[in-house]
């Protein structure tokens, strides 16, 4: 079956004065469900019977219609969108569509302003079957039943920020903290998309999640080389980050950049503590 607010690999059944009419012969071969893809989106080149990848969402007149238009956001996907109007019904916005996608009043999470943009989710209006967006997007969003695990790498959406860190959308499915300690970039944004990983998953199933991947060995890989000469020397090196560059070459044939960056990531690991005369190894 045709899917409304979703790509669709659709064959080419007939061309007529208003467009190409579109089907899937398998599943509808009485054609009951058969699309139009107007004119002015019908390729330079095309032949009657083969496939072609189109969106299908409802025009104006709430009709079914196919275009080769790239919309910003998806069914059941998350998005930030602009807003081009507002009127007695809601907020009106762009998503690359000939007709803008509405978001009701009731489902505002604070008065949309034209010209803003805000994170929203695309649905389906169940009472309507009309496609609307949403920017209460927790309702959207469900932590009882987790599909990631702790050191997963994952997709982040940035939903808001707040005084202890960044709100995120996990995999378009879950909530997240991302603490503020763990983010270096004051340029995040609402709707920034980035790559993530789950760094604890708590018994309530709350997620805190960072962008790092979780353990000195992947954050500095000269740090398991440390560690080793702590080891061989009884848990003590005499270096610091005050240390002669030649001092620290000689001891750990690496530079003193790498060093810094090496106690550092074993720091926040507390596998190590930082003094005055050098580095001690925590008791493991």
């Amino acid at each position: 079956m045709i899917e409304i607010g979703k790509y669709n690999t659709l064959t080419i059944l007939r061309d007529t004065k208003v467009g190409l009419f579109l089907g899937d012969p398998e599943k509808d071969p009485e054609g009951i469900h058969d699309i139009l893809l107007p004119n002015k989106y019908v390729p330079n080149e095309f032949e009657i019977g083969e496939e072609i990848i189109v969106f299908v969402y409802l025009d104006h007149e709430e009709r079914p219609i196919a275009t080769t238009l790239e919309p910003y956001i998806l069914l059941n996907e998350f998005a930030l969108l602009r807003v081009n109007y507002v009127n007695q019904v809601g907020a009106f916005m762009d998503w690359g569509m000939e007709k803008d996608i509405l978001v009701p009043f009731k489902e505002q999470a604070r008065p949309m302003e034209k010209g803003k943009r805000y994170l929203v989710y695309l649905y389906m209006d169940e009472k309507t079957n009309r496609l609307v967006a949403s920017s209460k997007t927790n309702q959207f969003l469900s932590n009882d039943n987790l599909t990631v695990e702790k050191g997963e790498e994952v997709d982040l959406i940035v939903s808001h920020i707040t005084e202890i860190g960044i709100n995120v959308i996990i995999n378009e499915q879950h909530k997240g903290l991302l603490y503020k300690d763990e983010v270096y970039d004051d340029g995040i944004r609402t709707g920034d998309r980035m790559r993530g990983y789950i760094k604890n998953i708590r018994p309530d199933n709350k997620i805190d999640v960072s962008l790092q991947i979780q353990g000195y060995q992947s954050i500095e890989p000269n740090a398991e080389k440390i560690l080793d000469e702590l080891r061989a020397s009884r848990g003590f090196l005499r270096l610091t980050d005050n240390s002669h560059p030649e001092d620290i070459k000689t001891v750990l044939k690496m530079s003193k950049k790498t060093f810094k960056k090496a106690i550092g990531a074993l720091y926040r690991e507390k596998l190590i503590e930082i003094k005055e005369d050098g580095i001690y190894l925590v008791k493991e």
